[in-house]
C-alpha cells in the first residue's frame, strides 16, 4: 500500500451541494432558503434557542433540582483494616489520603471486613458498621 493509493471508503463521500444553478437541480432560484424571511437573507442569523422575540422554552419551563455544595465522603471497613493506626478519626484519615481535605461530611460504611479493633473518634458510622466494629471489640464515640 502507498499513500497515494489510498482512498475514502465506498460511500462515506459526498459531492458538495451545488446551490443557484438552475431549476433542475432543485436548489436553483432561492437555493433551498425558502422566500423571504431572515433566514432567507445573507446574514440573517439569530441565536439558538431564539423565538422570534417569544419567551423561549428554556425561560417559560421551571427550574427544579438542586445540587448540593456539601462534599461527603465514605470509607469502607476494609480501608480501615488496611491502616496500622488504631485510633481513627477525620485527621488520620486525610493523612492517609482515604479522604479528601475538603470533605464536609464522613461516613464509614460497612464494606468489606474488619478484623481487629480500632477506637473511631468524630466520625459518622452506619448501623452495620457499627456493629462490625463493636463485634470485633472496637468503640465509637
Amino acid at each position: 500500500m502507498f499513500l497515494n493509493e489510498i482512498k475514502p471508503a465506498v460511500g462515506s463521500t459526498h459531492y458538495k451541494k451545488r446551490v443557484g444553478r438552475g431549476i433542475g437541480s432543485g436548489l436553483g432560484k432561492t437555493c433551498g432558503r425558502g422566500h423571504k424571511g431572515q433566514k432567507s437573507r445573507a446574514g440573517g442569523f439569530h441565536k439558538v434557542g431564539f423565538e422570534g422575540g417569544q419567551m423561549p422554552l428554556y425561560r417559560r419551563l421551571p427550574k427544579r433540582g438542586f445540587n448540593s455544595m456539601t462534599l461527603s465522603a465514605e470509607v469502607r471497613l476494609s480501608d480501615i483494616n488496611k491502616l496500622a493506626i488504631d485510633d481513627i478519626d477525620r485527621l488520620t484519615l486525610v493523612t492517609n489520603g482515604l479522604v479528601s481535605q475538603h470533605a464536609d461530611k464522613i461516613k464509614i460504611i460497612n464494606t468489606g471486613k474488619i478484623e481487629r479493633a480500632v477506637n473511631v473518634r468524630g466520625l459518622n458510622v452506619t448501623e452495620s458498621a457499627k456493629a462490625a466494629i463493636i463485634a470485633v471489640g472496637g468503640s465509637i464515640e
